[in-house]
């Protein structure tokens, strides 16, 4: 891989372990309506393709089920309230950050998460480190990954070219994502979906702990 002056990170399952927390708002809908809850390993293969099929991965009858529009508001409400709750960074991710600031590699983060709780994250998180944060918004006609959209205003924001940046995620998502920008992939086995089904999908380089990406793009 070509050295590279921008990392443009996935967020749940990448930088943040975010799985209990999105777990505890889904089962906030589901009680609500009498529905069964979901575990932990079911959400964690839920997410990735944002919150509306979340929410329709969820709940019994899907995307056709009568209570879906207010189970999706009941979960978006609760999440709103509570995304913050047991989240927390994954080991080394802070450090990692740090030493990329401090060799002037532009950092952004484009996620299928909620734009609201992507910016809510990182202002709590990553303050002073990632200046550009974007979350979904197809509502606004922008597609979600892993269409291109958002990694391209995420690149044109800080200045960037797809040739000079590698993308770093943790699911096939992120790797059809990478491909659909132009960009070189890494992927994490740390995060939701884990290193046997990210082979599985074509994954060409899987790390095991952060600092491994500052070898891989010529920081060090």
């Amino acid at each position: 891989m070509n050295k590279k002056d921008t990392v443009v990170f996935d967020l749940d399952g990448t930088l943040l372990d975010t799985l209990e927390d999105l777990k505890n708002s889904v089962n906030y809908a589901m009680r609500h309506f009498d529905y069964p809850e979901r575990t932990l390993d079911e959400v964690r293969r839920f997410v990735g393709n944002g919150i509306v099929l979340l929410i329709q991965r969820a709940i019994p009858g899907g995307k056709d089920d009568p209570n879906f529009e207010e189970a999706f508001a009941l979960f978006k409400e609760h999440y709103g309230k509570h995304c913050n709750d047991t989240t927390k960074p994954y080991e080394g991710i802070m450090e990692l950050l740090h030493i990329l600031k401090e060799h002037n590699i532009k950092i952004a983060i484009v996620s299928n998460k909620a734009d609201f709780a992507v910016k809510e994250l990182n202002e709590i998180y990553f303050k002073g480190m990632i200046s550009v944060a974007i979350g979904e918004k197809e509502s606004e006609g922008i597609r979600k990954k892993p269409a291109p959209d958002t990694v391209r205003e995420a690149l044109k924001e800080l200045g960037s070219t797809a040739e000079s940046s590698v993308y770093v995620g943790d699911s096939d998502v992120d790797i059809e994502t990478a491909r659909n920008s132009g960009m070189d992939e890494i992927l994490c086995d740390w995060g939701f979906r884990g290193e046997e089904f990210l082979k599985e999908h074509g994954a060409k380089i899987i790390i095991k702990k952060p600092e491994e990406i500052l070898t891989i793009i010529g920081v060090k």
